[in-house]
């Protein structure tokens, strides 16, 4: 470590980032759910109506350090969303590394999704379904698409417009077959399933989900916030990155008896996944602040150590 405090812009850190960095270092982070610790997440706002951050904190080894993510809902020239790592020396508490880390965020929040698929979705897993057509749905799919043999892609979008754009920016990321469907034909045909919206409902009916199916539901982040349908969980075996979080402000609040299993468990061979090709597993992510803290030091790694891969 360097006397004085690392900075990395966020056009550095978007130069940086790729999938592999993302999945490397969310591994590690999910990994480290069993000796990290992670505090409860704070939410604030600024004087102008609309805005909001977050303050995700934690530490694991001699990763120590917060997370600030903001919306500012107005911004034109600048993007709404804006994400900041903060690293303390974890000797003295002293600045050690500001990241600003929009772009790779993005990354972040995809490869926590493409693990958990590469986790509980079946080995043959072909069809890929994304309910959501926004920035971040893109990533998920292409992330996800890495993992599995994906070999067609189905999007759902609430305007028909939005989800024909987003199925042709999906097949350039991807280069593999993609159509815009109804959200029935989208759940009942998909061997992976991704929800990347900003719900407040569920997305769907529990029963057009078949037996089989991996579903990642990456939108639920606050209170109020729902992607999936509650029936779902009766029928499915849950997982996600924290489980007091998770039954919090994620997916599961609105489950009070849901008890599900920490992915980071399954990676480390403590907790059981999938059993059976039968079986449908869900996973819920919320995120936590291990993410942002792994992802700001892999790439510190790679700002520092020129030609830096790990």
């Amino acid at each position: 470590m360097t006397d004085s405090p690392v900075f990395v812009s966020e056009s550095e850190s978007a130069a940086l980032v790729d999938d592999d960095l993302a999945l490397a270092a969310a591994r590690e982070a999910f990994l480290a759910t069993a000796h990290g610790s992670t505090f409860p997440v704070v939410i604030g706002s600024s004087s102008t109506p609309g805005t909001r951050f977050t303050l995700k904190s934690g530490s694991a080894g001699d990763l120590v350090g917060v997370k600030i993510g903001s919306f500012w809902p107005d911004n034109t020239d600048l993007p709404r969303h804006s994400s900041t790592i903060v690293l303390l020396d974890p000797a003295t508490g002293r600045l050690r590394a500001v990241v600003e880390a929009a772009a790779a965020n993005a990354y972040r929040t995809a490869a926590a999704d493409a693990l958990a698929v590469r986790t509980l979705a079946r080995d043959d897993s072909r069809t890929l379904t994304v309910i959501g057509t926004g920035h971040q749905a893109l990533h998920e799919a292409r992330a996800v698409s890495r993992v599995r043999p994906i070999d067609r892609v189905l999007v759902v979008g609430r305007r028909a417009d939005a989800a024909r754009r987003f199925a042709a920016d999906v097949a350039a990321a991807t280069g593999l077959p993609v159509e815009a469907v109804d959200t029935r034909t989208g759940v009942a045909e998909a061997d992976v399933l991704v929800t990347a919206t900003t719900a407040r409902e569920p997305l769907f009916d529990a029963s057009w989900v078949r037996p089989g199916t991996h579903v990642s539901a990456m939108g639920v982040d606050g209170p109020g916030k729902q992607e999936l349908p509650v029936a779902l969980h009766d029928r499915a075996k849950l997982f996600c990155d924290l489980p007091e979080q998770s039954t919090t402000i994620g997916e599961f609040q609105h489950a009070p008896s849901a008890a599900p299993v920490a992915l980071g468990a399954v990676l480390a061979g403590t907790a059981p996944g999938r059993t059976s090709p039968e079986d449908v597993t869900v996973f819920d992510s919320s995120g936590f602040a291990l993410q942002d803290l792994t992802l700001a030091a892999a790439l510190l790694h790679r700002h520092t150590v020129p030609g830096g891969t790990e």
